[in-house]
Parts: structure tokens; sequence; C-alpha cells
């Protein structure tokens, strides 16, 4: 079937056109990279300047792009995934050269491992230097994009100002394809600097395809769980970030089977559903009842490491894969594997399906629930129990989460229930330290109407520390709270079992609440008897806050050992 676009094309009026044949003086390349993002739909960019970069920064002066600068290269990176993540729209993130842009490498990483939509714009030394030559330039590097074309979707190289819109616009539709993800542009210092009398840049179409089922898959997947015995369901990031929370619902209610979320899928089905097993997939328990589960359907996951138990998760049945991420389709195990946007394969499913009625699937549940519940309680972790229904109490049901790679976070992971999809986020796509802070500055920026939480041990947050200045000189409303125990708690851990003995995890730091007042931040040394009062306080407040909570505070014992 053709479709002849050519009628739906905007028609100039005159005075588009006279506006277009007398463009303002006084635009450079710069101004073209911002004119292409306010046409392309962004309201908001992330970065921090540097000397090759300043072409576009000074654009920025021009335009309506609001700007969040922030202090290190690679929080900038965490906040973009986050306003990514939070918007389900492109976060720009504006680079300078060489250390400028290398700085980001880590966060990138974990946009790419969460699926966030991250739009990194990077300056490049002048055109002449491209092509690896030596020339000496400061901040050069052989082959630049190299260095990003592991982690991101895309990299594009501009070399003209002409090519910057169609660049900016390929970049963009390649990070809201599914599954979403960080893109490279890099454009060169005089590019950016020159004068340019292109017009200027009208409203973009950047608009991704959707990724629809095949429709011979849909009607096998739905034969194999209409007439499925034990059927359950297994519901990823994919599911958050494809907005399906609401089909997912409805397919796992007229299938009545059992749905567990992956830890980067916190939210996607309602915590207190009959057929919820929440997201306790690091217990055998769990683990156990997926494995006898007939048909198995897995939805906008890969299957990875923590969603495996540490791949010592063996299933029994038929599993159908639906994911976004041809890559991730049967990657650890054998499947019908269907490559579709998560939103659609359900819509998709919902209607094939045959409604199939399993009075004992609730009792199914319970059970292996109080069989969690009962092996956590042998191991007298009450106050990590309590320091997680503290944090649940005192943060409202619609304020947005961000934890940092910290015991508490790993408990949450299991055990926090997020009340809303796309609410509770962590870095635990990639694992690196200091995510928590920065993407919570992110998220504060996309929605300044209701507080954010950042939640960081001691370790984590001595890679934030500058961001202080970030929230404070925006004005953001995030409470960081720092669970302080004096070192990598779970790194001491680790070797602690392993090796007897831990190396290398004890830290000198800060008194953090000094140190957060020194930056005119509020902030409060806390128990875990006042934590979930002075949480509540800090977060009803407006504008940053910090709580200190010095604790020492242990994991539950794994089952995959």
């Amino acid at each position: 079937m053709s479709h002849d676009h050519h009628d739906e094309r905007p028609q100039l009026t005159l005075e588009q056109i006279a506006d277009a044949l007398n463009p303002p003086a006084g635009r450079n390349g710069g101004d073209l990279v911002v004119e292409t993002l306010q046409g392309l739909g962004a309201t908001t960019v992330f970065g921090l300047p540097g000397q090759h970069a300043l072409g576009m920064f000074d654009a920025l002066r021009r335009s309506s792009l609001s700007y969040v600068g922030l202090r290190v290269e690679n929080n900038a990176g965490f906040a973009a995934d986050a306003y990514g993540r939070i918007t389900g729209e492109v976060a720009p993130l504006l680079l300078s050269t060489g250390p400028g842009a290398l700085t980001s490498l880590a966060a990138l990483q974990e946009a790419a491992a969460a699926s966030a939509p991250v739009l990194a714009i990077s300056s490049q030394i002048p055109t002449a230097g491209l092509g690896g030559g030596r020339h000496g330039y400061l901040h050069e590097l052989r082959d630049q994009k190299a260095s990003f074309r592991d982690i991101v979707k895309s990299v594009h190289t501009v070399r003209t100002a002409s090519q910057i819109p169609s660049a900016i616009a390929a970049a963009w539709e390649s990070a809201l394809s599914a599954p979403h993800g960080p893109v490279w542009i890099e454009i060169p210092q005089d590019v950016l600097l020159a004068e340019t009398t292109l017009p200027v840049v009208t409203a973009m179409d950047a608009a991704p395809p959707v990724l629809h089922p095949r429709p011979e898959l849909t009607a096998v997947a739905a034969h194999l769980l209409s007439n499925a015995e034990r059927p359950a369901i297994i519901a990823g990031g994919g599911v958050v970030r494809s907005d399906a929370s609401g089909k997912l619902l409805a397919l796992a209610e007229k299938l009545d089977a059992p749905v567990v979320t992956t830890f980067g899928g916190k939210g996607a089905f309602p915590w207190e559903h009959p057929l919820s097993l929440q997201s306790w997939l690091e217990d055998r328990h769990t683990t156990d009842f997926l494995e006898s589960a007939d048909v198995l359907l897995v939805i906008g996951s890969g299957l990875g490491e923590l969603s495996s138990n540490y791949h010592t998760f063996a299933p029994r049945g038929r599993v159908i894969q639906i994911e976004a991420d041809a890559g991730k389709l049967e990657s650890n195990h054998p499947a019908l594997g269907i490559h579709a946007d998560a939103r659609e394969a359900l819509a998709d499913l919902l209607d094939a399906v045959d409604r199939r009625e399993d009075p004992s699937a609730p009792d199914r549940v319970r059970t292996v629930l109080e069989a969690v519940r009962d092996r956590i309680a042998g191991q007298e972790l009450t106050l990590e129990q309590r320091l997680i229904a503290s944090v649940r109490q005192a943060l409202p049901d619609t304020s947005p989460s961000f934890w940092d790679m910290t015991i508490l976070a790993y408990w949450a992971w299991s055990a926090f229930d997020a009340r809303h999809p796309n609410t509770m986020h962590s870095a635990q796509g990639a694992g690196g330290l200091g995510y928590g802070f920065p993407a919570a500055l992110g998220a504060a920026a996309a929605d300044r109407t209701k507080p954010v939480l950042a939640v960081s041990g001691d370790g984590g947050a001595m890679y934030s520390i500058a961001e202080l200045a970030t929230a404070r000189q925006y004005d953001l409303p995030v409470t960081w709270l720092i669970v302080d125990d004096g070192g990598y708690g779970i790194l001491r851990e680790y070797m602690t079992g392993a090796f007897g003995e831990a190396t290398a995890t004890e830290l000198s730091r800060p008194d953090f609440v000094a140190l957060a007042e020194s930056f005119g931040v509020p902030a409060v040394r806390t128990t875990p008897e006042t934590l979930a009062d002075d949480l509540a306080k800090s977060l009803a407040e407006p504008g940053p806050s910090v709580v200190v909570l010095p604790a020492l505070l242990r994991m539950f014992e794994p089952t995959h050992l």
C-alpha cells in the first residue's frame, strides 16, 4: 500500500517564505542545533559547556529552551536519562569534545541498558582535524565517535551546517524507536561557530515507526496462553517504557495469570493485586513457581542476570518472549520470540486470547508470597524492612524515586511497592555508582509540581556532591536520603562472604549535614525511628533537602548459590 505524503506537507504562507528568504542576522551553526531541537519538540536541555561547544551554548540564549547545567558531564547524562524515562521524550545532552564527551560514557551506558532516549550532542575539533591525523588540537581524539559506538544506538558526524537539522532529526528518530536508547551526534567547533544564512529551522518531523508484532506469531502465542494450565507472566522494563501497564493488567485478568515484575519493570503491575507475585525475583520460591509454569509470557525483558535469579532460572514450559530489542530475543532461553513494542503486542494479544478462568491462581500466588515472607522473617532483618516501610510511608504515591547502587536500593528492587508505573528507577541496568541524586534532579526538571526522592549510600553520594550546587541553583524539589554506613556496604558484605575480610571498602567521608548546609541546602540527621517523619517533612518543603541516616544494613540471604 503506497501513501502519497506530498499533499499533507505544510505549505508556507507568503510571510513565512519572506522570513525564509531573509533570515535574521547573527546566527551560527549553534542556532541551527537549538532551532532543530525546538522544531522537534524539545523544551529542556542538559549539559556542561566547553571551549569547542561554545557556539551551541551561546545559541541557547536566543532560544526558548530551558537549560539545566550540571557540574560533571556524567551527572548531566544521568539527569538526561531520568528526564527521558519520566517523560518518554528525547532528552538533549550538550557536551564538549574529548574529556567532556568521554566523562558522559558511564551515564550513556546506563541509558542504553535502561532504554532511556538521551540525545547526546557533542562538539568536535575543527573540521580540518577530522579523520585521525595527529594535529594536536586541544581535546583531540583519533576517532571520538569510536568511544561511543559500542554504547549508543547510532552515531552521527556533521561536517557542514546544512547537515545539522537532518543529523539531529535522524538521531532523534533513532532515540525514540523501540527500544528507546541514547544516540550520539558530534559537530566540529568551526561548524558551530560559522555564521549561517540558512533559513530558521521550522517544525521537523522525526516520528519513529511503530514496531508491530507479526500477526502469525500473535496467533500462536494467543493459542498457547488460552490453552495453558498454569500460565505466568514476567513483566520487564519494556512494559513501563511503552506505557503498557493497563494492557498488562487487562491481559493478566483475562487469563487469570500471575504476574511478577522485574526490577526494571517496578510498578508495571499493581503490588497488592491478587495475581501479583510482586518483584521477589532473587528468591527461590518465586523462581520455582515461574519454572513450573507450562506457558510463561515474558514481556519487555531479556531475562538477564537479576531477572533470572543469577541465571539459575530454568523454565520447564513453553516461553513466549515479547521484546523490542531484537538482540535480546531468545538470548537466554529458547522461546517463541516476538520482536515488537510491548504495548502493541499486548494490545493484539488481548484481542486474540480466550478468557481463561482459574480460581486457584490467587491462592497459589499467596502461597509463594507467604513462603518468601517466612524466609525473610527467619533472617532477623527488621531494621531493613522497617526502613523500606518508612520510605514508602513518607513518599507521596505519585512522586518518582531514584535509587543508587546501595543496600537499601537492593532491598527496594524486591520489596518496595512502586504504586504507579514509571515512578521507581535505579541504575540496575549498567550498575554504575552515582546515579540516584543527579537522576532525581533530571526528573524534577521534567516536573517541578511534585517532590522527587533520591536514595544513595555514602559511597555513591560522594560521586554526586557537586550537584548540590545544581539543586540549589535551579531550586529543584529533590530530597536526597543518604544512608551512611562508612563505606561501600554491599562490597564489604560480598568480600567478607567470599574472602573472610573486606579490602578497599572503608571510606573516610564528610559530615554530610554540614556539607549540604554549606551549599545552602537544608539537611537533617535522622534515625530509623524518626526516618518516616523526617523524610515526609523534607519532601513537603519546597526546594532541595538532604536527610542523612547513619545505619549499617544487611542484605537478605541469596538463594542462587
